[in-house]
């Protein structure tokens, strides 16, 4: 389904004094082409909210007004128990779920063995639509539409009409907002590894000791070791587990081949 461009613009955050104008306008454009309530996150591994300029929450303030929208960003522990964020780590395309599955247009096995028990209780509602947003450094946003009626457990026919809508809406407003109100990172932007320091540090994070990776490599011990020293002065990382992580964020650990 087309979106005007109108629309799209009023959902982009040029800067903080946007993002109340911006969330209502994707909350009334959401709810015009669906009837589907909105819950909003930049940040799946984070509970603190999106919020606007004057420090309002928008998920009780703006989306869904009371006890429903409040209480999902109030549960410090729902990036980890909680299936939607969950199956946003393993899927880019959008999605829709409840209890008995989740369904995306392209099959993702790694969904299909997600636990899906206790699903309303841990997901806060009977079905969802879900648009993951990923982001650089690997900061993963998502957007979750759900039914005004709580009783609603069948999602499909919306997903099937609105699914590629919805997720560009998502898109659009997440990733602006978090240009808006995010720090720069110019220092790790401009990262550059070697191509032998990425592959040790891939190894390293796939388990391996610097002597497994010395015999993997065909190289020396130290030689690993002056490697992976010199990823994490570059990454600015106090140790192997920072550098680790960091050189994650930044996209260098694809899967070991």
């Amino acid at each position: 389904m087309l979106i005007d461009d109108d629309i799209l613009d009023a959902v982009r955050i040029q800067s903080s004094a946007d993002i109340r104008p911006a969330a209502e306008a994707l909350r009334e454009a959401v709810s015009e082409r669906t009837g589907l309530l909105v819950n909003i996150t930049h940040n799946i591994a984070t509970s603190t909210p999106m919020k606007d300029v004057d420090g309002r929450v928008l998920a009780s303030d703006v989306f869904t007004p009371g006890e429903a929208g409040a209480l999902w960003w109030e549960v410090p522990l729902l990036g980890l128990t909680s299936p939607l964020p969950k199956a946003c780590r393993l899927e880019g395309e959008p999605f829709w779920c409840n209890r008995s599955g989740i369904y995306s247009r392209s099959r993702n096995r790694a969904l299909e063995a997600l636990d899906l028990s206790d699903f309303e209780a841990r997901a806060f509602t009977r079905a969802a639509i879900v648009a993951p947003v990923h982001l650089p450094f690997g900061q993963i946003g998502a957007a979750s539409f759900v039914h005004h009626d709580r009783d609603v457990e069948d999602l499909s026919a919306i997903f099937g009409a609105h699914d590629e809508a919805l997720a560009l809406l998502a898109r659009i407003f997440i990733t602006s907002y978090v240009k808006a109100t995010e720090q720069p990172r110019e220092q790790l932007a401009g990262v550059a590894l070697t191509k032998r320091e990425v592959e040790c540090l891939r190894w390293a994070g796939a388990g391996k000791t610097n002597d497994d990776i010395a015999i993997i490599l065909g190289l020396k011990r130290t030689t690993i070791r002056f490697h992976i020293r010199s990823a994490a002065q570059k990454l600015d990382a106090v140790n192997r587990d920072q550098a680790l992580f960091k050189a994650a964020q930044l996209g260098f650990l694809g899967k070991v081949r």
